[in-house]
């Protein structure tokens, strides 16, 4: 009889402590644009896909957050977070000097260089003189705008809300350049119909104090723990073979970088 009490006893503890640790996962809204293929973007079907939002299930999983998304323009990404809309900003956010005063950063969980793209064939020198009177297209609020304004001031800078807005510009001639994540540039641009008959033209730019050190998870300040919690999420993903399965998805090299 003493044996089933215990036995009965475990069995409660045990089915406790599962219902204990399934309340005790935590619930994380992800904030992120939507409008940044191949990295999160809206699909035919109306849903939120990309790199960083197969990479920001990934890390819930492992992290056991209970994680939901919400869109929103990058040009308000960053004081959506501010105002506690979300929890974290998983959208392709280069960690920068100039952020880092406003947002914490987890580690980079990406690095790829900034480019220019123009017509096959264009002759323009990539300098500030080079440059200078061109009409060059940029997302607003990104780095690669920030760039542009410290290295290329001479050349006639065209601010748009999306990588959209911009490329279709470049396409119908209104400008001459178009300034871009390279990846960015390749698979949402270059790689679609609407980017045949133009290339990448100039080097590669990896500028630390504009461009920044890769792309992370922003955070509000003071939130260690969150910070702690992705970081050590991002570390399992990248030992266990699911970052790998996912950059196999979307590329053919390793976007992770140096």
């Amino acid at each position: 009889m003493k044996k089933m009490l215990l036995l009965a006893l475990t069995m409660v503890l045990v089915f406790s402590g599962l219902g204990d640790a399934t309340a005790e996962m935590r619930k994380v809204k992800v904030g992120t644009e939507g409008a940044y293929p191949p990295f999160n973007y809206i699909d035919s079907k109306g849903n939120l896909v990309g790199f960083d939002v197969d990479i920001a299930k990934a890390l819930c999983k492992a992290a056991n957050f209970d994680c939901t998304f919400v869109v929103r323009d990058w040009d308000g990404i960053i004081p959506g977070l501010l105002a506690k809309k979300y929890d974290a900003i998983i959208a392709s956010m280069n960690i920068t000097e100039e952020r880092e005063k406003v947002v914490d950063f987890t580690d980079k969980y990406y690095q790829t260089p900034a480019k220019f793209v123009a017509k096959e064939g264009a002759k323009f020198e990539i300098t500030r003189e080079g440059l200078a009177g061109k009409k060059v297209a940029v997302q607003r609020a990104t780095i690669q705008e920030n760039y542009l304004r410290a290295y290329f001031d001479k050349c006639d800078i065209r601010v748009y809300a999306t990588q959209d807005e911009a490329s279709a510009d470049l396409v119908s001639g209104r400008v001459d350049l178009f300034m871009s994540d390279s990846v960015a540039l390749l698979e949402g641009f270059l790689k679609k119909p609407a980017g045949a008959g133009f290339e990448f033209i100039g080097p590669s730019f990896f500028d630390k104090k504009y461009l920044g050190r890769g792309a992370g998870i922003a955070i509000r300040k003071g939130e260690k723990e969150l910070v702690s919690a992705f970081n050590e999420a991002l570390e399992k993903i990248r030992a266990d073979g699911t970052y790998k399965m996912i950059n196999n998805k979307y590329f053919d090299f390793d976007v992770y970088g140096d």
